[in-house]
């Protein structure tokens, strides 16, 4: 299955601080950068206060997140931080997001029902098919259709650098749903192929997915925080949200 390379991508400032954006009707999707140092977490007090500039710098109201475990727990906004991995929203005026330094973050929204989730899929939430539960979890309580849900995969780790141990590919090939596709270049793994079979898997359009074709860890930029890479705590934020 094709998916498209973002081509109505823009980066924009904020201060002095650089965002990728796409917009997509009334529906936005924004990936931070590490220039000038920027970073979006929940650990710190830096982190925590850049959460709080996005409400000013994106206008808006509330800005969902997790205590990320690496886990398939999936949560409906309630304005209190749990421990998973996904966030739904159907707010106004409210964002949710995921924090990254190498994982996956897949933005999803209805266009119809305005319904928005993001995911934080490494590759053990990709194992635990994080992306096909949230989208079920979508239909199922929102109501959401998949031909009105658009998905788009973030900067991560691709399949360029992220080498993994046999015992990793093993694990995937316990998984039925992900029988049949190559996920091992050589030894690195291919995070992006697991979660577009996914959302294929989950009935999303094809011209409905798209990516940023940005390596966290060789992006020749140094544009973004990665662990493997720098071995740092600070983190990059993902979120979307409707105007």
């Amino acid at each position: 299955m094709a998916i498209s390379k973002l081509n109505n991508i823009i980066k924009i400032k904020k201060e002095n601080y650089s965002f990728y954006k796409i917009e997509y009707g009334r529906l936005n999707f924004v990936f931070s950068t590490s220039e000038n140092g920027l970073d979006i977490n929940c650990i710190s007090d830096e982190g925590i206060t850049n959460i709080e500039n996005i409400k000013k710098w994106f206008n808006v109201k509330n800005i969902g997140y997790l205590k990320q475990i690496h886990s398939d727990l999936i949560y409906n906004y309630d304005g209190k931080i749990h421990e998973g991995d996904a966030l739904i929203a159907d707010n106004d005026n409210t964002a949710v997001g995921i924090f990254t330094a190498d994982c996956v973050p897949v933005l999803l929204a209805d266009r119809e029902k305005n319904v928005i989730a993001a995911v934080h899929s490494g590759w053990r939430g990709s194992l635990k098919m994080i992306v096909f539960k949230t989208i079920k979890k979508l239909k199922k309580e929102y109501g959401c259709k998949e031909d009105n849900i658009i998905a788009v995969i973030g900067p991560h780790i691709m399949n360029c650098c992220y080498y993994v141990g046999e015992e990793v590919f093993n694990s995937f090939s316990d998984v039925k749903e992900l029988k049949g596709i190559n996920i091992n270049n050589n030894g690195r793994l291919d995070l992006k192929e697991i979660i577009k079979h996914q959302l294929s898997f989950s009935g999303i359009k094809k011209e409905n997915i798209m990516f940023l074709d940005m390596c966290t860890y060789c992006n020749e930029n140094n544009e973004f925080h990665s662990y493997r890479k720098n071995k740092t705590s600070k983190r990059n934020f993902s979120f979307v949200y409707i105007k």
